[in-house]
Protein backbone atom coordinates (compact mmCIF):
# COMPACT_ATOMS: atom_id res chain seq x y z
CA UNK A 1 0.00 0.00 0.00
CA UNK A 2 0.90 3.64 -0.64
CA UNK A 3 2.15 5.43 2.75
CA UNK A 4 0.14 8.86 3.52
CA UNK A 5 1.18 11.52 5.80
CA UNK A 6 -0.68 14.46 6.91
CA UNK A 7 0.39 18.28 7.29
CA UNK A 8 -2.35 20.36 9.65
CA UNK A 9 -2.02 23.74 10.83
CA UNK A 10 -3.82 24.43 13.72
CA UNK A 11 -4.90 28.08 15.55
CA UNK A 12 -3.59 29.26 18.80
CA UNK A 13 -6.58 31.11 20.55
CA UNK A 14 -6.76 32.26 24.19
CA UNK A 15 -8.79 30.03 26.35
CA UNK A 16 -11.21 32.28 27.65
CA UNK A 17 -11.50 35.26 24.92
CA UNK A 18 -11.09 33.29 21.42
CA UNK A 19 -9.03 35.51 20.19
CA UNK A 20 -6.26 34.10 18.19
CA UNK A 21 -2.27 34.49 19.60
CA UNK A 22 0.56 35.01 18.23
CA UNK A 23 2.70 32.41 20.57
CA UNK A 24 3.70 29.99 18.14
CA UNK A 25 7.80 30.49 19.34
CA UNK A 26 6.84 29.88 23.08
CA UNK A 27 4.80 26.84 22.20
CA UNK A 28 7.21 25.91 19.83
CA UNK A 29 10.19 26.23 22.01
CA UNK A 30 8.19 24.13 24.75
CA UNK A 31 7.31 21.67 22.64
CA UNK A 32 11.57 21.19 21.98
CA UNK A 33 12.17 21.52 25.20
CA UNK A 34 10.09 18.54 26.10
CA UNK A 35 10.39 16.31 22.95
CA UNK A 36 14.16 16.90 21.62
CA UNK A 37 13.61 13.53 19.21
CA UNK A 38 10.49 13.03 16.88
CA UNK A 39 9.96 16.55 17.13
CA UNK A 40 7.28 17.17 14.82
CA UNK A 41 5.68 20.83 15.16
CA UNK A 42 7.14 23.66 12.90
CA UNK A 43 6.41 27.60 12.94
CA UNK A 44 4.17 29.16 10.18
CA UNK A 45 4.13 32.38 8.40
CA UNK A 46 1.45 33.93 10.84
CA UNK A 47 2.66 33.73 14.63
CA UNK A 48 -0.76 32.93 15.38
CA UNK A 49 -0.51 29.30 13.59
CA UNK A 50 1.18 25.90 14.47
CA UNK A 51 1.83 23.13 12.23
CA UNK A 52 2.13 19.58 12.52
CA UNK A 53 3.32 16.83 10.58
CA UNK A 54 2.36 13.09 10.67
CA UNK A 55 4.81 10.26 9.89
CA UNK A 56 4.20 8.26 6.62
CA UNK A 57 1.54 5.61 7.54
CA UNK A 58 -0.11 2.67 5.52
CA UNK A 59 -2.75 2.07 7.99
CA UNK A 60 -5.71 4.65 8.37
CA UNK A 61 -5.92 3.22 11.91
CA UNK A 62 -2.20 4.40 12.86
CA UNK A 63 -2.68 7.56 10.26
CA UNK A 64 -5.62 8.25 13.01
CA UNK A 65 -3.82 7.77 16.19
CA UNK A 66 -1.41 9.93 14.97
CA UNK A 67 -3.20 13.05 14.30
CA UNK A 68 -5.02 12.63 17.32
CA UNK A 69 -1.60 12.31 19.37
CA UNK A 70 -0.01 15.51 17.84
CA UNK A 71 -3.47 17.62 18.90
CA UNK A 72 -3.38 16.61 21.89
CA UNK A 73 0.74 17.39 22.26
CA UNK A 74 -0.02 20.98 20.65
CA UNK A 75 -2.80 21.20 22.92
CA UNK A 76 -0.99 20.49 26.07
CA UNK A 77 2.27 22.33 25.01
CA UNK A 78 -0.38 25.67 24.23
CA UNK A 79 -1.62 24.78 27.75
CA UNK A 80 1.56 25.35 29.13
CA UNK A 81 2.08 28.65 27.89
CA UNK A 82 -1.74 29.73 28.42
CA UNK A 83 -3.12 29.13 24.45
CA UNK A 84 -5.49 26.57 23.47
CA UNK A 85 -5.62 24.80 20.01
CA UNK A 86 -8.30 25.13 17.49
CA UNK A 87 -8.75 23.40 14.12
CA UNK A 88 -10.27 26.24 12.64
CA UNK A 89 -9.23 27.52 8.73
CA UNK A 90 -9.46 30.85 9.79
CA UNK A 91 -10.37 32.94 12.81
CA UNK A 92 -13.71 33.25 13.32
CA UNK A 93 -13.23 36.91 15.73
CA UNK A 94 -11.25 39.72 14.00
CA UNK A 95 -7.00 39.28 14.17
CA UNK A 96 -4.59 41.21 12.86
CA UNK A 97 -2.05 38.82 12.28
CA UNK A 98 1.95 38.49 12.97
CA UNK A 99 4.09 37.89 10.18
CA UNK A 100 7.35 35.53 11.76
CA UNK A 101 10.28 36.74 12.02
CA UNK A 102 11.79 34.63 9.30
CA UNK A 103 13.36 35.98 6.48
CA UNK A 104 11.30 33.87 4.13
CA UNK A 105 7.87 35.47 5.61
CA UNK A 106 9.31 38.62 5.19
CA UNK A 107 10.32 38.93 1.87
CA UNK A 108 7.18 37.43 1.34
CA UNK A 109 5.44 40.23 3.27
CA UNK A 110 7.46 43.09 1.49
CA UNK A 111 6.78 41.19 -2.16
CA UNK A 112 3.11 40.52 -1.55
CA UNK A 113 2.37 43.04 0.51
CA UNK A 114 -1.07 42.87 2.12
CA UNK A 115 -2.13 39.27 0.33
CA UNK A 116 0.38 38.13 2.98
CA UNK A 117 -1.10 40.04 5.62
CA UNK A 118 -4.55 38.52 5.28
CA UNK A 119 -3.23 34.81 4.55
CA UNK A 120 -3.88 33.67 8.46
CA UNK A 121 -5.47 30.79 6.62
CA UNK A 122 -4.81 27.44 8.08
CA UNK A 123 -5.02 23.62 5.63
CA UNK A 124 -4.42 19.93 5.43
CA UNK A 125 -2.02 19.21 3.14
CA UNK A 126 -1.63 15.17 2.29
CA UNK A 127 1.10 13.74 0.80
CA UNK A 128 0.72 10.34 -0.93
CA UNK A 129 3.66 7.95 -2.23
CA UNK A 130 4.96 7.55 -5.68
CA UNK A 131 6.89 5.75 -6.98
CA UNK A 132 8.48 8.16 -9.98
CA UNK A 133 8.18 11.87 -10.92
CA UNK A 134 6.30 10.34 -13.38
CA UNK A 135 3.84 8.15 -11.98
CA UNK A 136 3.39 11.81 -9.70
CA UNK A 137 2.74 13.81 -12.64
CA UNK A 138 0.42 11.09 -14.26
CA UNK A 139 -1.49 11.71 -10.66
CA UNK A 140 -1.67 15.16 -10.49
CA UNK A 141 -2.89 15.31 -14.33
CA UNK A 142 -5.73 12.73 -13.41
CA UNK A 143 -6.73 14.32 -9.84
CA UNK A 144 -7.65 17.42 -11.05
CA UNK A 145 -11.63 17.38 -11.13
CA UNK A 146 -11.83 15.16 -8.10
CA UNK A 147 -10.03 17.95 -5.86
CA UNK A 148 -13.11 20.09 -5.12
CA UNK A 149 -15.34 16.87 -3.45
CA UNK A 150 -11.83 17.24 -1.32
CA UNK A 151 -12.45 21.26 -0.63
CA UNK A 152 -16.14 20.42 -0.04
CA UNK A 153 -15.39 17.75 2.28
CA UNK A 154 -13.38 19.45 4.55
CA UNK A 155 -14.52 23.01 4.39
CA UNK A 156 -13.66 24.76 7.56
CA UNK A 157 -14.07 28.57 7.19
CA UNK A 158 -17.37 30.17 7.20
CA UNK A 159 -16.23 33.29 9.03
CA UNK A 160 -13.72 36.04 8.27
CA UNK A 161 -12.57 38.85 10.48
CA UNK A 162 -16.05 38.48 12.48
CA UNK A 163 -18.72 38.31 9.76
CA UNK A 164 -20.17 35.34 8.34
CA UNK A 165 -18.86 35.12 4.50
CA UNK A 166 -21.75 33.16 2.83
CA UNK A 167 -18.78 30.66 1.69
CA UNK A 168 -18.23 27.31 3.50
CA UNK A 169 -14.37 27.36 2.76
CA UNK A 170 -13.66 31.27 2.81
CA UNK A 171 -9.85 29.85 3.05
CA UNK A 172 -9.71 28.59 -0.01
CA UNK A 173 -10.70 32.02 -1.34
CA UNK A 174 -7.93 33.87 0.51
CA UNK A 175 -5.68 31.43 -0.47
CA UNK A 176 -6.04 31.85 -4.64
CA UNK A 177 -4.24 35.34 -3.49
CA UNK A 178 -1.38 33.56 -4.12
CA UNK A 179 0.27 34.08 -7.94
CA UNK A 180 0.89 30.35 -7.89
CA UNK A 181 -2.01 29.16 -6.45
CA UNK A 182 -4.65 27.24 -7.65
CA UNK A 183 -5.56 24.20 -10.44
CA UNK A 184 -2.90 23.54 -12.89
CA UNK A 185 -3.20 23.17 -16.87
CA UNK A 186 -1.85 19.27 -18.08
CA UNK A 187 1.73 18.33 -17.68
CA UNK A 188 1.85 15.32 -19.69
CA UNK A 189 5.04 14.11 -18.54
CA UNK A 190 7.58 14.61 -15.61
CA UNK A 191 9.96 17.06 -18.58
CA UNK A 192 6.34 19.30 -18.65
CA UNK A 193 6.24 19.33 -15.46
CA UNK A 194 9.74 20.76 -15.18
CA UNK A 195 9.68 22.81 -17.64
CA UNK A 196 6.70 24.50 -16.34
CA UNK A 197 8.11 24.66 -12.90
CA UNK A 198 11.43 26.13 -14.78
CA UNK A 199 9.01 28.94 -16.43
CA UNK A 200 7.16 30.20 -13.65
CA UNK A 201 10.43 30.46 -11.32
CA UNK A 202 12.37 32.28 -14.29
CA UNK A 203 9.94 35.33 -13.59
CA UNK A 204 11.40 35.87 -10.54
CA UNK A 205 7.73 36.23 -8.94
CA UNK A 206 8.43 32.96 -6.74
CA UNK A 207 11.30 33.09 -3.73
CA UNK A 208 11.36 29.32 -4.32
CA UNK A 209 9.89 26.04 -5.27
CA UNK A 210 8.04 25.91 -2.66
CA UNK A 211 6.06 28.71 -3.62
CA UNK A 212 4.48 27.07 -6.35
CA UNK A 213 1.18 26.72 -4.68
CA UNK A 214 -0.76 24.08 -6.88
CA UNK A 215 -3.60 22.05 -6.05
CA UNK A 216 -1.57 19.18 -6.48
CA UNK A 217 2.22 19.03 -6.26
CA UNK A 218 5.48 16.74 -6.60
CA UNK A 219 6.70 17.58 -2.88
CA UNK A 220 10.02 18.84 -3.02
CA UNK A 221 11.26 16.42 0.11
CA UNK A 222 9.36 13.31 -0.46
CA UNK A 223 9.11 11.03 -3.43
CA UNK A 224 4.65 11.80 -2.86
CA UNK A 225 2.04 13.70 -4.44
CA UNK A 226 0.94 16.46 -2.37
CA UNK A 227 -3.00 17.40 -2.00
CA UNK A 228 -3.23 20.64 -1.08
CA UNK A 229 -6.91 21.61 -1.51
CA UNK A 230 -8.21 20.83 2.08
CA UNK A 231 -9.64 23.22 5.18
CA UNK A 232 -7.68 21.91 8.45
CA UNK A 233 -10.48 20.04 9.27
CA UNK A 234 -12.43 20.65 12.35
CA UNK A 235 -12.55 16.77 13.91
CA UNK A 236 -9.65 14.17 13.19
CA UNK A 237 -12.02 11.86 12.28
CA UNK A 238 -12.42 14.44 8.44
CA UNK A 239 -9.14 14.26 8.23
CA UNK A 240 -8.47 10.91 7.99
CA UNK A 241 -11.01 10.85 5.80
CA UNK A 242 -9.48 13.36 3.41
CA UNK A 243 -6.53 11.62 3.59
CA UNK A 244 -8.09 8.45 2.92
CA UNK A 245 -9.89 9.28 -0.19
CA UNK A 246 -6.78 11.03 -1.21
CA UNK A 247 -5.02 8.05 -1.31
CA UNK A 248 -7.58 6.05 -3.29
CA UNK A 249 -7.20 9.14 -6.03
CA UNK A 250 -3.45 8.72 -6.01
CA UNK A 251 -4.31 4.69 -6.31
CA UNK A 252 -6.64 5.10 -8.86
CA UNK A 253 -5.10 7.72 -11.63
CA UNK A 254 -2.03 5.39 -11.53
CA UNK A 255 -3.65 2.53 -12.47
CA UNK A 256 -5.52 4.60 -14.86
CA UNK A 257 -2.09 5.76 -16.26
CA UNK A 258 -0.49 2.16 -16.28
CA UNK A 259 -3.73 0.68 -18.14
CA UNK A 260 -3.31 3.77 -20.45
CA UNK A 261 -6.28 5.75 -20.05
CA UNK A 262 -5.49 9.27 -20.62
CA UNK A 263 -6.73 12.27 -17.86
CA UNK A 264 -9.76 13.79 -18.53
CA UNK A 265 -9.10 17.28 -20.34
CA UNK A 266 -11.08 19.69 -18.21
CA UNK A 267 -9.57 23.69 -18.87
CA UNK A 268 -8.51 25.53 -16.01
CA UNK A 269 -11.47 28.26 -15.74
CA UNK A 270 -14.05 25.01 -15.68
CA UNK A 271 -11.53 23.71 -12.54
CA UNK A 272 -11.40 27.20 -10.90
CA UNK A 273 -15.23 27.72 -11.30
CA UNK A 274 -15.46 24.04 -9.68
CA UNK A 275 -13.16 25.16 -6.54
CA UNK A 276 -15.45 28.17 -6.39
CA UNK A 277 -18.74 26.06 -5.99
CA UNK A 278 -16.74 23.73 -3.55
CA UNK A 279 -15.68 26.70 -1.55
CA UNK A 280 -19.30 28.82 -1.62
CA UNK A 281 -21.42 25.57 -1.15
CA UNK A 282 -19.19 22.61 0.85
CA UNK A 283 -21.98 19.98 1.29
CA UNK A 284 -24.90 22.42 1.83
CA UNK A 285 -25.81 23.04 -2.00
CA UNK A 286 -24.80 21.77 -5.64
CA UNK A 287 -21.48 21.16 -6.66
CA UNK A 288 -20.10 20.59 -10.26
CA UNK A 289 -19.60 16.77 -10.81
CA UNK A 290 -16.50 15.90 -11.58
CA UNK A 291 -17.06 14.05 -15.16
CA UNK A 292 -19.42 16.34 -16.95
CA UNK A 293 -18.45 19.59 -14.83
CA UNK A 294 -22.78 20.26 -14.60
CA UNK A 295 -24.38 21.40 -11.41
CA UNK A 296 -25.39 18.47 -9.23
CA UNK A 297 -26.35 17.80 -5.07
CA UNK A 298 -23.02 17.44 -3.32
CA UNK A 299 -24.57 13.88 -1.65
CA UNK A 300 -24.68 12.79 -5.30
CA UNK A 301 -20.97 14.10 -6.28
CA UNK A 302 -19.92 12.38 -2.82
CA UNK A 303 -20.82 9.39 -4.03
CA UNK A 304 -19.49 10.02 -7.42
CA UNK A 305 -16.14 10.20 -5.76
CA UNK A 306 -16.90 7.20 -3.62
CA UNK A 307 -17.45 4.97 -6.85
CA UNK A 308 -14.55 6.09 -8.28
CA UNK A 309 -12.01 5.34 -5.81
CA UNK A 310 -13.75 2.37 -4.81
CA UNK A 311 -11.42 -0.60 -5.71
CA UNK A 312 -8.36 1.28 -4.63
CA UNK A 313 -10.00 2.01 -0.68
CA UNK A 314 -11.22 -2.14 -1.42
CA UNK A 315 -7.66 -2.75 -1.78
CA UNK A 316 -6.23 -0.93 0.81
CA UNK A 317 -8.93 -1.85 3.56
CA UNK A 318 -10.68 1.38 3.82
CA UNK A 319 -13.61 1.08 2.01
CA UNK A 320 -15.65 0.00 4.67
CA UNK A 321 -14.13 3.28 6.73
CA UNK A 322 -14.38 5.55 4.43
CA UNK A 323 -17.79 4.87 3.69
CA UNK A 324 -19.34 5.42 7.32
CA UNK A 325 -17.32 8.34 7.52
CA UNK A 326 -18.83 9.78 4.15
CA UNK A 327 -22.34 8.70 6.01
CA UNK A 328 -21.44 10.55 9.28
CA UNK A 329 -19.82 13.80 7.70
CA UNK A 330 -23.12 14.24 5.55
CA UNK A 331 -25.19 13.56 8.59
CA UNK A 332 -23.28 15.95 11.13
CA UNK A 333 -21.89 18.33 8.31
CA UNK A 334 -18.54 19.60 7.90
CA UNK A 335 -16.76 21.64 9.98
CA UNK A 336 -18.31 24.83 8.28
CA UNK A 337 -21.79 24.14 9.14
CA UNK A 338 -20.97 22.80 12.36
CA UNK A 339 -19.37 26.51 13.32
CA UNK A 340 -22.70 27.79 12.05
CA UNK A 341 -24.63 25.72 14.17
CA UNK A 342 -22.76 26.57 16.86
CA UNK A 343 -22.93 30.81 16.21
CA UNK A 344 -27.13 30.46 15.81
CA UNK A 345 -27.32 28.65 19.40
CA UNK A 346 -24.76 30.82 21.18
CA UNK A 347 -24.75 33.76 19.17
CA UNK A 348 -21.64 34.79 19.76
CA UNK A 349 -18.15 34.41 17.57
CA UNK A 350 -16.22 33.84 21.32
CA UNK A 351 -18.45 30.80 21.81
CA UNK A 352 -17.92 28.71 18.18
CA UNK A 353 -14.54 29.65 18.46
CA UNK A 354 -14.10 27.93 22.56
CA UNK A 355 -16.78 24.92 21.02
CA UNK A 356 -14.22 24.30 18.28
CA UNK A 357 -11.39 23.91 20.52
CA UNK A 358 -13.14 21.95 22.31
CA UNK A 359 -14.00 19.80 19.45
CA UNK A 360 -10.15 19.97 18.57
CA UNK A 361 -8.97 18.45 22.00
CA UNK A 362 -11.57 16.35 22.71
CA UNK A 363 -11.15 14.47 20.02
CA UNK A 364 -7.94 13.33 21.67
CA UNK A 365 -10.19 11.73 24.58
CA UNK A 366 -13.00 10.43 22.09
CA UNK A 367 -10.34 8.24 20.24
CA UNK A 368 -7.80 7.30 22.43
Amino acid sequence: MRTVGVEEELLLVDPESGEPRARSAAVLARAAHDHAEGFVFEKELHEQMLEFNTHPQTRMAELSAEIVRCRREAARNAGDIGCSVAALATSPLPVKPAIGAHHRYQWMAEQYGIATQEQLVLGCHVHVAVDSDEEGVAVVDRVRPWLSVLAALSANSPFWQGKDTSYSSYRSRVWQRWPSAGPTELFGSAEGYRRRVADMMATETLLDEGMLYFDARLSQNYPTVELRVADVCLHADTAVLVAALARGLVETAAREWQAGRGPDEHSVSVLRLAAWRAARSGLTGELLHPAAMRPAPAETVVRALLEHVGEALADNGDLDRVKESCAELLRRGNGARVQRESLRRTGSFRDVVLECARHTQGDAARLE
